[in-house]
Order: C-alpha cells, then sequence, then structure tokens
C-alpha cells in the first residue's frame, strides 16, 4: 500500500477482537466480499444479506475475523492474496 500512496482511515489493533457479530455488520454494509486463504480466493455479494458461508469464510479457526480486513468502498477484503488487492484497490 505504500508503495502506491495508499493511507488507512482507521487501523483497528490486533488485540480487538471481531468476531461473527462484527463480520456480520461489516458484510452486510458491502456489496462485495472477497476473502482470501492462500491462493485460494472466494468472492460473496451479500448485497445487504450475508450469508454464513460469506461469513464463516470471514472468520478464522477461533471464530475472530481474520486479518488483515480492509474496506475499500462497498468491497472488503479478508485474508491477503496479492491479485485480489491489486484488482480490488489500483
Amino acid at each position: 500500500m505504500d508503495a502506491h500512496s495508499i493511507e488507512p482511515k482507521e487501523i483497528v489493533s490486533a488485540s480487538k477482537k471481531l468476531g461473527a457479530a462484527d463480520a456480520t455488520a461489516i458484510a452486510k454494509a458491502a456489496t462485495r466480499v472477497v476473502v482470501a486463504k492462500g491462493a485460494k480466493v472466494s468472492k460473496f455479494t451479500p448485497g445487504g444479506k450475508p450469508g454464513k458461508d460469506g461469513i464463516d469464510a470471514m472468520l478464522g479457526p477461533t471464530g475472530n475475523l481474520r486479518a488483515p480486513c480492509i474496506k475499500a468502498g462497498t468491497t472488503v477484503l479478508v485474508g491477503f492474496n496479492e491479485d485480489a488487492y491489486r484488482d480490488a484497490l489500483l
């Protein structure tokens, strides 16, 4: 993000645990949710009604929102995949 002069508006400490209710609220406000787990990228279009599969994909094994989580406009990126970030942010 530094290489492209992208500045975050808000940074939430990793010590603040965000769970399923938080993930649901984030997805509800998004038109597109992109979840990356390694090379696998899943895309969801919640349209105000996020499904259980999308919320489950956003959560890690401990039940907390996976990191990093970035909101870019109405798109939410969860996890890291360089190609997905490039597509959404540049």
